[in-house]
């Protein structure tokens, strides 16, 4: 694959810094996906509570974000902003979306463990370089990521919010170690692997090597703090809950 095909991805040609914050995405169908999106959960949940209502409304504000703002075409010149991107999307929109479907959350809470392995193995799969040049090359297959990682995290999220406190720390803590690890082989690469970026990052000042690492280091510390927070919320919850004493 050339790195010239990086013009066809969904988010347009790479922006130069001068024209970025012009960059708006108002994809039509996208923005009909969110409506519908936001009616369905209005007539559905009518009953629900003013958290589940926050929760949802956060989680379309951070896919406005995602998808629609400038940063969308950042992530086609910086693979430092697609982590930010997916970084959003499992960790911040995902958590939030979760939390406005309590029954999803009851559904889901024993199957925890294998909804861990499930979104990482797909998280990992489309951070594989040939994997993630084919997604930005290809819409369908672009769609197909964005969904696959946001579904599988909003799975996990909900089988997190519904377990039990100590399956919820550490499934919270393993989702932690792996984003960690592929952050960690991320900045230590000695070349860059992804190769839509090769010729995308010099206008922002950035090698694609520092690009890299720069990403290693987003997905390394920045993405983990949600999870690390609610581990730690869950914990002292856990530790507030009266012992029962043997008799």
């Amino acid at each position: 694959m050339e790195a010239s095909q990086i013009s066809t991805s969904y988010c347009g040609p790479a922006p130069l810094p001068d024209d970025l914050l012009g960059r708006w995405n108002f994809d039509p169908v996208l923005i009909a996906a969110m409506v519908l999106a936001g009616l369905s959960f209005a007539f559905l949940r009518r009953n629900a509570t003013q958290r589940e209502s926050g929760g949802f409304v956060l989680g379309m504000v951070t896919l406005i974000v995602i998808f629609i703002s400038p940063l969308c075409a950042l992530t086609v010149s910086l693979f430092s902003a697609r982590v930010v991107h997916h970084a959003l999307l499992v960790a911040i929109a995902a958590p939030l979306l979760a939390m406005a479907l309590p029954r999803l959350q009851r559904n889901l809470a024993s199957l925890a463990f294998p909804l861990l392995a499930l979104h990482t193995v797909i998280f990992w799969l489309w951070h594989a370089p040939d994997f993630y040049a084919v997604a930005l090359a290809d819409t369908a297959v672009y769609w197909l990521m964005q969904i696959s990682l946001l579904g599988s995290a909003m799975l996990l999220w909900a089988a997190v919010l519904g377990a039990p406190a100590g399956s919820a720390i550490a499934v919270l803590l393993g989702a932690t170690a792996q984003m960690g690890f592929l952050g960690a082989l991320l900045v230590f690469a000695s070349q860059p692997l992804y190769l839509p970026h090769f010729l995308t990052t010099q206008p922002f000042g950035f090698d694609p090597l520092v690009d890299q690492q720069l990403a290693g280091l987003v997905m390394w510390v920045p993405a983990s703090l949600p999870y690390l927070a609610i581990a730690l919320v869950r914990l002292l919850g856990w530790l507030r809950q009266p012992r029962v004493q043997p008799s």
